[in-house]
């Protein structure tokens, strides 16, 4: 079956990897995805987790998709369908209060008016800054940043980018460097009064964040979750009908179409490296399989610490990935519910359980969720988003049952003292119930069923280091031209014929599929397939 080795063979069947297998294979290229689970997805999969309920796994909402990327696979004509949260988030503050964010500026304004009418007369204010800075984001998604080293290509994208930024007003450059290096707490002050109006947009900074609000850098997180959209809509989000495994099937179908070939429980053991030049894997079988170009859909730490001998790597580019930072702190919780959850501050089943439900009403809580972490490991009062995709999507769960997703903040990767997460967690599901007890009681009494995935599990199941759902930290130092280190950024490794097309590249975490499609731009460009690639 294996008579010709493909041209090129990738490591991961997360959606990162069909993104990128799609459009090498559509420019007439021999393409394999080794994919070490028996599911194609990576942490992009729906699966059964109890009797009768299914549930997106890991990754759990949609917004940060490519349009571009949607269009090329024909998502949509394959049945791609996302419905949009009526409102983006609903948060239980305690006696008898709440804050419902989303659904439309006005609607959010009267909203955050009964907390402050002077935040609610800035709102608008505050959109149109963090428009302006995802505006960036989102015309920088889909390129490949610039390279340390190669100088002429380096200046000539640098002055691109500083054209970008030079086109918005003065004040409009200030508040996006603001948004670039200020942490989520210092940032929402200078814009906001209120406690709960801040802690409705400063979660977004801890999601995928192993940090307290307080962090230098945590905005940027912010922003990060509002570049995306849904149907259209700016800064939207999601429930994929199927869940987030719909998404991966569908664009491994346009896989297939264009020739790709996915070899399922096909886990890669190590790369095999000859004269400073990636030239196959051995699969753990023992199976060696042979290609002109290795290309990555795993996390940096995973690729360059397990699956390659260090003696084959450069030694300045072994120094820099040791600092590479993975952990993002974070556990995620599928239960099955024989009814729908009712919360203290807003009683009944109404749009706001078809949000994202937000279980900590002030950064202040976010802060002790972090120290609480850093110091016994997890917190006992974690941070705790819930949605409930059955609502939306009835294939989910038997007629009147449910499924909810939990995501929850703050969980060290690794736990001081050389406890394991496999003895803690029972203990740590036990903390997340507690917080959603408090605001929804009996919810423990309504659940038939559950999977609980600890750090440790998230890396185990799906070579999530650390657990970092972002296959590392989203800071400063590891953005952009720096992303997974300087001198690494245009999707290229520091051996010949290796690539990386996950997450731990521009333009980092979510499913977003640019890493994919971008790693297929660069090593495209080598072979003069550049037009046929945007043709």
């Amino acid at each position: 079956m294996h008579a010709h080795p493909p041209d090129a063979l990738i490591i991961g069947g997360g959606h990162n990897g069909l993104v990128c297998a799609f459009y090498l294979a559509r420019a007439g290229m021999k393409v394999r995805i080794l994919e070490a689970r028996g599911v194609i997805g990576g942490a992009a999969v729906t699966e059964a987790f109890h009797p009768g309920f299914r549930n997106s796994t890991a990754s759990y909402t949609v917004s940060l998709l490519q349009p571009k990327i949607i269009a090329d696979m024909e998502l949509v004509k394959r049945g791609y369908r996302v419905i949009e949260r009526p409102r983006s988030n609903f948060l239980p503050l305690g006696g008898g209060e709440y804050l419902l964010v989303g659904g439309s500026l006005a609607a959010t304004q009267q909203e955050i008016a009964r907390f402050s009418k002077t935040d609610a007369a800035r709102l608008p204010e505050y959109y149109d800054m963090l428009e302006s800075a995802a505006d960036i984001l989102r015309d920088l998604a889909l390129e490949i940043p610039p390279n340390a080293g190669d100088r002429s290509r380096s200046l000539l994208k640098g002055i691109r980018t500083a054209r970008r930024f030079a086109r918005l007003s003065i004040l409009k450059q200030h508040e996006i460097i603001k948004l670039f290096t200020l942490s989520a707490r210092e940032l929402l002050d200078q814009w906001f009064e209120s406690a709960p109006i801040k802690a409705a947009f400063g979660f977004d900074a801890i999601v995928g964040n192993y940090a307290s609000p307080d962090t230098p850098g945590s905005a940027y997180v912010l922003l990060h979750h509002v570049f995306g959209e849904v149907n259209g809509k700016q800064g939207q989000w999601g429930h994929v009908i199927g869940g987030m495994g719909r998404i991966t099937q569908l664009m491994a179908d346009a896989c297939k179409e264009v020739g790709v070939e996915i070899s399922l429980d096909t886990p890669v053991k190590k790369l095999l490296v000859e004269n400073g030049a990636a030239i196959g894997v051995c699969t753990s079988g023992g199976e060696q399989i042979h290609a002109a170009k290795i290309i990555a859909n795993v996390g940096p730490k995973l690729l360059y610490d397990r699956l390659i001998n260090p003696a084959d790597l450069p030694s300045d580019f072994r120094t820099m990935i040791a600092g590479y930072h993975c952990g993002s702190g974070s556990f995620r919780m599928n239960l099955a519910l024989e009814a729908l959850p009712e919360f203290t501050d807003l009683p009944g089943h109404g749009d706001h359980l078809k949000s994202g439900i937000i279980m900590a009403p002030s950064l202040d809580y976010m802060d002790r969720a972090y120290q609480d972490a850093r110091r016994y490991g997890w917190s006992h009062r974690p941070v705790v988003e819930m949605l409930i995709p059955s609502l939306v999507d009835d294939s989910l769960a038997p007629p009147g049952r449910h499924v909810a997703s939990l995501f929850c903040q703050q969980f060290a990767p690794q736990l001081p003292n050389g406890r394991s997460w496999d003895d803690e967690r029972d203990a740590a599901v036990e903390s997340i119930l507690g917080v959603v007890e408090k605001h929804a009681p009996g919810f423990r009494k309504l659940i038939v069923g559950q999977m609980a995935l600890t750090p440790l599990d998230l890396e185990r199941k799906f070579g999530l280091v650390g657990g970092d759902i972002f296959h590392g930290r989203m800071s400063l130092d590891q953005l952009w031209a720096a992303r997974p280190v300087i001198g690494a950024a245009n999707y290229k490794g520091p051996l010949k014929g290796l690539y990386m097309c996950g997450s731990g590249t521009h333009p980092g975490g979510g499913v977003t599929g640019a890493p994919g499609h971008n790693a297929a731009n660069s090593i495209l460009q080598e072979r003069g397939f550049w037009s046929r690639l945007f043709g």
